[in-house]
């Protein structure tokens, strides 16, 4: 096309580009927002209102009271959420639904989603199908074909080494990737994670799959209803079994190595000391999505569950740190802040008054061997966890549905704290 020549024909354009500017987008303002192939630079303006209009807003949204801390300057991530993991409010929030490439932190929806479905003992053949279509520099526990693991194995494979390989066995016996992933979008909308568009049930990078940080607070806190996910997502090393071979003596043996939980916060690295109290419950990280990361800790009778997705600041271990600097702020500010939003409860519970978990099937039960919940890990300066999620003994705290009806709080089963008894 040649250029206008006069400042009319060129006037003309313009206002001919801008209507069908307005005629192409105005459309698109009214629909719901669509999964993005790729993050994008800047937050949407409009998102999601699940939970309050302010948690729709972009920017960071936080209500200070007297007396409350300012929040921390040097947090970087696009997307950040800390809220009250029992009550469910959200004390701070930033772009809390911003749809981004979640990472293995949905493998916390596949937990929630598959978890009640095989008892831990269940022992499964893997055969080469099970590995099949995992993508290439998959995070890997190190499953063989051919070898026999218990689903207990799988799960620690899948929280503590973000195993790949152990989702995709696990998905194959709950009748392969494609009815998981049909499972787990089901389950995401019944949580009312509707910023949820799942692909893969890893969280490997793909087209389309996004999540945001106020839909993997939903799923840690649904997760945590369940005393198999809380064991595994708070367990800091176990045994995982290795391959069988023929000793000196011709007799077949099977070793073990071992695994540790790759979440900083609970094992702890050279730059990132072991959180107090933390207690889970996942961590990622792929190309698309940048570090990505969700944990529950307990300070002082407080739960607080903290989403940080994708710091733009590159140093090791960042996702962990700012974390933990936006962990220091809730316990500090809470009760001194106006909650900007709330943790929904999934559909239907509000209505019934009745714990979502209340009906799940058991998960499995008997004694585990070869894994170390943080509880009894106290070499590891982590044995807060055993205070949180009840993994040892203490006073169970438990709310009736009417209490929910009430106080609008979803409490998490079995929250064990050590307090003095009377």
């Amino acid at each position: 096309m040649s250029a206008p020549k006069s400042p009319a024909d060129r006037s003309l354009l313009v206002a001919s580009a801008a209507l069908l500017s307005l005629s192409l987008t105005a459309p698109a303002a009214l629909a719901a927002p669509t999964p993005s192939t790729s993050p994008s630079a800047t937050p949407p303006a409009r998102m999601s209102s699940v939970g309050g209009a302010r948690l729709g807003q972009p920017g960071t949204q936080v209500g200070l009271g007297a007396g409350a801390p300012v929040l921390p300057k040097d947090i970087t991530a696009r997307s950040w959420i800390v809220s009250d993991a029992e009550s469910g409010e959200v004390l701070a929030a930033h772009n809390a639904h911003w749809r981004l490439p979640p990472a293995s932190t949905l493998k916390m929806l596949f937990a929630d989603t598959v978890l009640p479905r095989f008892p831990k003992s269940t022992p499964h053949k893997v055969a080469a199908t099970d590995l099949a279509g995992m993508g290439a520099g998959s995070s890997l526990v190190g499953i063989k074909e051919g070898q026999t693991y218990t689903v207990h194995d799988l799960w620690l494979g899948v929280f503590l080494r973000s195993g790949n390989d152990a989702v995709h066995v696990l998905s194959a016996m709950n009748g392969g990737v494609e009815q998981t992933v049909e499972d787990m979008q089901a389950h995401a909308d019944g949580l009312q994670a509707l910023d949820t568009h799942v692909v893969s049930p890893d969280g490997y990078d793909a087209p389309g799959q996004v999540s945001s940080a106020y839909d993997l607070s939903l799923f840690a806190r649904s997760g945590l209803q369940k005393k198999d996910f809380r064991e595994y997502c708070s367990t800091v090393r176990a045994a995982f079994p290795g391959e069988t071979t023929k000793n000196a003596k011709g007799k077949s043996v099977r070793e073990s190595f071992e695994i540790q939980n790759t979440n900083r916060l609970l094992s702890g690295d050279t730059d990132v000391p072991v959180y107090q109290g933390i207690a889970g419950v996942k961590n990622g990280n792929t190309t698309n999505a940048g570090a990505t990361f969700t944990g529950v800790a307990e300070r002082g009778g407080k739960v607080l569950l903290v989403t940080v997705m994708n710091p733009e600041k590159k140093e090791h271990n960042e996702v962990y740190k700012e974390a933990a600097q936006l962990f220091d702020w809730g316990f500090q500010a809470a009760g001194k802040v106006t909650p900007v939003g709330e943790l929904v409860p999934p559909k239907g519970t509000a209505d019934t008054g009745a714990s979502p978990s209340a009906s799940a099937p058991a998960t499995g039960s008997g004694k585990d061997s070869g894994s170390a919940p943080v509880a009894a890990a106290s070499a590891d300066g982590s044995s807060g966890v055993g205070i949180a999620l009840g993994i040892a003994g203490g006073v169970v705290v438990l709310l009736v549905g009417a209490a929910y009806l009430v106080n609008r709080r979803w409490p998490l089963p079995d929250l064990v704290r050590r307090r003095p008894r009377p």
